[in-house]
């Protein structure tokens, strides 16, 4: 039986291990915390077929540098020195162009219906029991300039074939009394599915012990050691772990591990912030607060706020200003909600990794005959996971691969 060694027990990580026990491969996962806590943990848990552009868009430089000063804008860059990320940015500039992004449209589209599917997939199996809705989301707006942006999204998303639907405020206000009279109209995206990520993967975990996976917890990687173009193991403060095959999928981490192969993976960490209300709050169907970049998710016995992609360095510092921005904005777009000083003071964070062209890093590398990289999904992490860790099993296998793999390379910035 064939040994597989993961690095990192996010999203990604968990599904490379649910398929690659599926398959029959003796599976141990090293992670630096206890899986709990992150990106994978603090997510709106949105399955998102209507996310079909990437964060690399024309004039997204722009706004940036544009919101810089802005501690409480929803994009932001702190000012500072860092080569990394200078080089980083400098791809992102190349990659946010009209073409490269019709390109990548199709390709998220795609992975983002196969992953949806492949969740359903989990749930029919009855392998753990995990929340779902599919309600869809809504893209709700307040100004004109919005609504003639999510409108031109919508027909585009038609025309890819997905569900989205125009809503009128007078229809809005009927379905959804709950939103305020600044909001002038919403697209349904009914393509879409909600999740309790807490819960999936808290119930993955578990049953993935039950099947004999190893974790191998509070443990950071020191080495990788390597022989003769293949990776022999890896050593932690506490332990050395052999395997035949590895993956890399320690989310912002990753770029920084495979630094130390000498394999260029430009990832840097977008931070999100999330605030959870335990209190009933009549809050029924997803939404995206559209102006405000604001997701709103009903989750399984509790509100999610979550918001923000912040480009400040490897922390999970909790800057204030960003957190009363998401609380201020809910109050905008719903009526008689207010999220408490006490709610806002319990905001946690989490680093989405973030690659330059908003595609994730999938396959093997050239360098290393039995390296898998699975990192890079940016805001779609969550949505993409399944089909990541599908993705991942058919490569190690040397099965024929779902979709291509051709956008995904791994030395693409090379």
């Amino acid at each position: 039986m064939k040994k597989v060694v993961i690095v990192g027990g996010g999203i990604s990580g968990l599904c490379s291990a649910y398929y690659l026990v599926k398959e029959g491969y003796e599976v141990s996962v090293i992670d630096q915390g206890d899986i709990s806590t992150g990106a994978s943990f603090i997510n709106a848990g949105y399955l998102t077929p209507s996310h079909f552009t990437p964060l690399a868009e024309p004039g997204m430089i722009t706004k940036g540098l544009q919101w810089m000063l802005r501690s409480s804008s929803p994009f932001y860059i702190k000012p500072r020195f860092d080569m990394e990320f200078f080089k980083w940015a400098f791809h992102f500039k190349k990659s946010a162009t009209l073409e490269k992004v019709e390109k990548a449209i199709p390709v998220l589209t795609e992975i983002n219906l196969k992953s949806r599917d492949l969740y359903e997939s989990m749930l029919e199996s009855l392998d753990f029991d995990f929340h779902y809705e599919r309600k869809g989301l809504l893209m709700v707006y307040k100004n004109t300039e919005s609504e003639k942006h999510e409108l031109k999204l919508a027909e585009r998303a038609v025309n890819e074939g997905l569900e989205a639907k125009n809503i009128s405020k007078e229809e809005l206000k009927k379905r959804y009394p709950i939103f305020s009279d600044e909001v002038i109209g919403a697209v349904h995206y009914e393509c879409d599915a909600h999740t309790t990520p807490n819960e999936f993967m808290k119930n993955l975990k578990s049953w993935l012990e039950k099947q004999g996976v190893r974790f191998i917890l509070h443990q950071e990687v020191k080495e990788i050691v390597s022989e003769n173009n293949r990776i022999i193991a890896v050593k932690t403060q506490g332990a050395v772990i052999e395997g035949d095959e590895f993956i890399l999928a320690a989310g912002c981490w990753t770029s920084s591990l495979a630094k130390s192969l000498k394999i260029n993976i430009p990832i840097q960490g977008g931070k999100g912030y999330s605030i959870n209300v335990q209190r009933p709050m009549g809050i029924t169907i997803p939404a995206i607060l559209v102006e405000a970049k604001v997701a709103v998710t009903p989750m399984k016995d509790f509100t999610r706020f979550a918001g923000t992609m912040e480009f400040s360095g490897m922390n999970s510092i909790i800057r204030k200003p960003r957190v009363k921005a998401i609380a201020d904005s809910v109050q905008d777009y719903y009526r008689n909600i207010v999220i408490t000083e006490e709610e806002r003071d319990a905001a946690v964070s989490g680093l989405r990794p973030v690659s330059p062209d908003g595609l994730p890093f999938i396959g093997r590398t050239s360098a290393y005959k039995n390296l898998t990289i699975a990192a890079g999904h940016a805001m779609m992490g969550w949505s993409l996971g399944p089909i990541t860790g599908k993705l991942i099993t058919e490569v190690i296998s040397g099965s024929d691969t779902s979709v291509k793999l051709d956008p995904f390379k791994v030395e693409r910035f090379n």
